[in-house]
């Protein structure tokens, strides 16, 4: 008697390994963490307080909520990255003029020096992982990276 074939659940067809999503998080928290422990110890900055300091290196005078949103990153985790940033005197926080509420941000002198420190090391790192692969490899990966991120923002 032949067995009937029973049709697979989506549970039991999802492999987390093999799910894009969870690899791409794998492979930023991978990244991240190896870029940080480079870091972390000679500059005491999270991988948190890093990313505010390189946004607000490109980006000054945004708010921590612009941060978050052009990072991505959760809001607690950019308040509390700017309020040790604040402390340590690497971010200078101001009242906006229009509104009292809003904290414009920026590098002081400090910030500015951890920032040209760290960015070769960043980029170094960024390097050494694109070196396996090719040219046209990277390219293809900037690319689909640039198409995932548009498709990305209507799921």
């Amino acid at each position: 008697m032949a067995s009937a074939k029973r049709k697979s659940t989506p549970a039991e067809l999802l492999v987390l390994e093999d799910f894009l999503p969870y690899r791409l998080s794998i492979l930023s928290n991978r990244v991240s963490r190896a870029i940080a422990a480079r870091y972390a110890e000679a500059f005491d900055l999270t991988i948190p307080e890093w990313r505010v300091i390189a946004v607000l290196g490109r980006r000054p005078g945004l708010t921590a909520k612009e941060i978050a949103e052009a990072t991505e990153m959760d809001k607690v985790a950019v308040s509390r990255a700017v309020a040790k940033l604040v402390d340590s005197k690497r971010v200078a926080a101001r009242a906006d003029r229009k509104d009292a509420r809003r904290q414009i941000l920026s590098l002081t002198s400090q910030g500015e020096n951890v920032h040209a420190r760290i960015a070769p090391i960043a980029l170094e790192s960024e390097q050494r992982l694109l070196a396996s692969l090719d040219a046209h490899e990277r390219d293809q990966l900037d690319t689909l990276l640039g198409r995932l991120l548009v498709t990305a923002k209507g799921l």
